[in-house]
């Protein structure tokens, strides 16, 4: 599976998990039925989840007149993906973390999610 598709798949798993409260693995078992198993996924949604209070954290301190619990969940979760890869995983480069995450905006977010979602992990990059 491609990184891209492992990162949709990945969104869809923990959007899954927040919103219907489901354990990981029966969320996973749900997005890839017909792609299959990818180590990338499992651990972009693994680590997701076990970060999520520090990554909430860190995406808290970025926010301008918003606060982390009344983001709407497809920002919040893309947020939460892109800044576990540009805090846990070296072999993203940041950049790529971003524009991963303003596509997926583009996709499952309205048409003000991708500026969002750019502008808050722009600066986290700083």
């Amino acid at each position: 599976m491609k990184r891209h598709l492992a990162r949709e798949k990945a969104f869809q798993a923990l959007f899954q998990i927040d919103i219907n409260d489901i354990d990981i693995e029966d969320a996973i078992a749900h997005v890839i039925e017909d792609t299959g198993s990818d180590a990338f996924m499992e651990q972009l949604v693994q680590g997701v989840n076990d970060h999520k209070d520090t990554l909430d954290e860190k995406i808290a301190k970025n926010l301008e007149k918003w606060s982390i619990h009344r983001l709407p969940l497809v920002e919040k979760t893309l947020l939460r993906m892109a800044a576990y890869e540009m805090e846990y995983m070296e072999d993203v480069p940041h950049q790529v973390a971003i524009n991963e995450a303003v596509e997926l905006a583009k996709v499952f977010g309205d048409e003000k999610s991708g500026k969002f979602i750019n502008g808050v992990l722009s600066k986290m990059t700083i």
